[in-house]
């Protein structure tokens, strides 16, 4: 017996939908990172962010996050649920009094971003975040990291 109609034309949307959700996510092939204008950072990653307010990198971190970060962390790093909200990264800094305390928190916070990136997150075998390491440069890496702290939903 065949389903009722309305069935029929539910399941179908529920497809489509699911279908423009798998697109909307894009071309995920991670893209190049024109970092020209940017002071070279050499092989040795950094501890800390070198391009701090550096109007460039933020501008040139903008454009790589949104070719290679936001199809799971959204545009302008306003999460949808499927991956972290990248404002919120640096929360914990800023409940920080102690100026000490505080650049202590920043510098860790650098540290954890490079490492997730650079290596990926996965869990129980699944990955959550694929490793950037090889494909985008150490430039590239910590100008998005530079346009994220303008995103900050909690200014340092």
């Amino acid at each position: 017996m065949s389903k009722p109609f309305f069935l029929q034309a539910a399941i179908a949307a529920g497809v489509l939908l699911a279908a423009g959700a798998a697109l909307a996510h894009g071309d995920v092939t991670p893209q190049a990172v024109d970092t020209r204008g940017l002071p070279a950072l050499g092989a040795d990653w950094r501890d800390e962010n070198p391009y701090r307010a550096n109007a460039d990198a933020v501008r040139i971190g903008s454009s790589a996050f949104n070719q290679n970060c936001a199809r799971c962390h959204g545009l302008e790093a306003i999460s949808g649920g499927i991956a972290p909200d990248l404002r919120r990264l640096d929360n914990d800094c800023a409940a920080q009094r102690d100026a000490r305390k505080k650049a202590a928190c920043a510098k860790e916070n650098d540290q954890y971003f490079t490492t997730a990136v650079r290596n990926g997150r996965s869990r129980n075998g699944a990955v959550y975040m694929p490793p950037f390491s090889g494909v985008l440069s150490q430039e590239a890496v910590w100008a998005i990291k530079s346009y994220l702290e303008t995103r900050r939903e909690k200014p340092l």
